[in-house]
């Protein structure tokens, strides 16, 4: 099988050390990866300060034709493109059809974000000494930017790392989650061809641990942008030091459903948010608090809605739910909803895996210290918890390390709004799942949820330096 060489300066290059890659759902080797070392990181980075010097000086409307560009190739490549992210991901054809819809959209918003990149004027004389001064700013791209990606979206998380970093003149290494290289590989040639200047985008792949230093702490590296797991964000904004830093790290993501709520109307929507690619989603829904009025009904519904999901290979177009990324993963959740009926919790669905598929599962009788509530299950597991007041749903959801998005489900707008004040999360969603993304819209958590925000907008502001300059207009 032929190997998959590193991506450096407009170059594939092969590589004498490698690993194989193994499709998680039928086991079998689908591609040969190269493995960078340090050297090469090293050689990306130099290579990408090079490239630099030509995107900072390249026009808005070039980038943003470039990055239109590579819309354009993704769409009329679609089924190629959500084929490669079924083969690695083992993520359903359909959605993985739906990713490829989101990264189109994501790179078009890129495109056009690049040509509204604003400064300001100041008001100079608003403060006394400031008579006969003008004032202004504007934004400057920051140079090489250093970006992580999981492996969960492996085409449109890469574009939320690589749309903002383009259109605000920027260069990048990239570092792709060792289960899924192939989807980079495939998005940095369709920017060549694009157009995109050798050097502005580098894929180096292989070992997170061997190659994060170097990513990380190069002293010409500007920005880390980095999504994945909390206690490795940490790390990063250790060793980051003054360098910008954006991290997108991992949630419980709560919803709390009202009284007053058609629980009815709501149930395949919730199935969806619990259990969209196994559950392998920053936002996936795994707490679920509902009012004890409705609470029989929501959790009979739900049970029931669930059990219809079909779970199998994921290039089948009836397929629901497939494998996890890995057997390790679905051994690990497996052992957690082990500890969860120990505990004392019941299995209302699932709860049963085959090798590196886990079953839907449902759980009921769920307290916050147990580890399918408090921590990050990743996985399509989910608990349905009863509260009497308002007040006791919040300080549940509330009750946590996390806090990226939470939903609530209410008719009385007052309660909601209330409910979004006192939430302690980086999005609050009313009355849909906290599942819900659009890529143009601010996204990004607080406490161990991380910090910083993605959305092109927002991203391309944080992949940006603020420059103020005043002009004396009278000696």
């Amino acid at each position: 099988m032929e190997t998959i060489g590193i991506f450096v300066n407009g170059q594939s290059e092969v590589k004498e050390r490698s690993y194989d890659l193994f499709s998680p759902y039928s086991g079998e080797c689908i591609a040969k990866i190269s493995m960078a070392d340090q050297e090469d990181v090293q050689r990306a980075i130099a290579g990408a300060r090079e490239a630099y010097e030509t995107m900072k000086n390249m026009p808005a409307y070039k980038r943003s034709e470039i990055l239109y560009k590579v819309a354009d190739i993704l769409r009329s490549r679609k089924e190629e493109m959500a084929r490669i992210i079924a083969l690695e991901a083992g993520k359903p054809i359909r959605t993985a059809r739906g990713e490829i819809d989101r990264t189109i959209v994501t790179y078009q918003f890129a495109a056009e974000e690049a040509k509204r990149i604003y400064g300001e004027t100041i008001p100079m004389d608003a403060a006394p000494g400031g008579e006969n001064r003008l004032g202004f700013t504007w934004r400057e791209p920051l140079g090489v930017v250093s970006a992580i990606a999981p492996f969960n979206f492996p085409f449109n998380l890469v574009a939320h790392k690589l749309g903002p970093a383009f259109a605000a003149g920027n260069t990048v290494v990239l570092k792709p989650a060792a289960q899924t290289p192939l989807s980079s590989y495939a998005i940095a040639q369709i920017f060549q061809e694009a157009g995109l200047p050798d050097g502005a985008l580098q894929v180096v792949t292989g070992s997170g641990r061997e190659l994060s230093d170097a990513l990380i702490t190069d002293e010409h590296v500007k920005k880390v942008t980095f999504t994945g797991s909390a206690p490795v964000g940490k790390v990063i904004k250790q060793k980051a030091g003054l360098r910008k830093v954006t991290l997108e790290l991992g949630s419980n993501a709560g919803l709390i459903i009202e009284p007053d709520v058609p629980v009815e109307s709501i149930v395949a929507r919730c199935v969806e948010g619990a259990f969209a690619f196994a559950g392998q989603v920053c936002i996936s829904l795994q707490r679920i608090y509902v009012h004890e009025d409705v609470y029989e009904k929501f959790s009979e519904l739900f049970i029931e809605r669930a059990g219809q999901l079909k779970v199998g290979d994921p290039l089948d177009e009836t397929t629901d739910i497939s494998a996890m990324i890995s057997r390790g993963e679905a051994e690990r959740i497996e052992a957690w909803v082990a500890e969860a009926v120990e505990q004392g919790a019941r299995v209302g669905l699932g709860g049963i895996r085959e090798g590196s598929v886990f079953a839907p599962t449902v759980l009921l009788d769920v307290t916050n210290d147990m580890a399918v509530s408090c921590q990050e299950t990743f996985a399509p597991v989910v608990s349905i918890v009863p509260y009497r007041e308002l007040d006791e749903a919040i300080s549940m959801v509330n009750n946590s390390v996390y806090g990226l998005n939470v939903g609530i489900y209410s008719q009385n707008i007052m309660n909601a709004l209330n409910a979004a004040r006192k939430l302690e999360s980086g999005g609050v969603i009313i009355n849909d799942i906290p599942t819900f993304r659009l890529d143009h819209m601010p996204y990004g958590g607080v406490k161990d949820s991380g910090y910083g925000r993605e959305g092109i907008k927002y991203a391309v502001q944080e992949m940006t330096e603020l420059k103020f300059v005043t002009i004396k207009t009278v000696f």
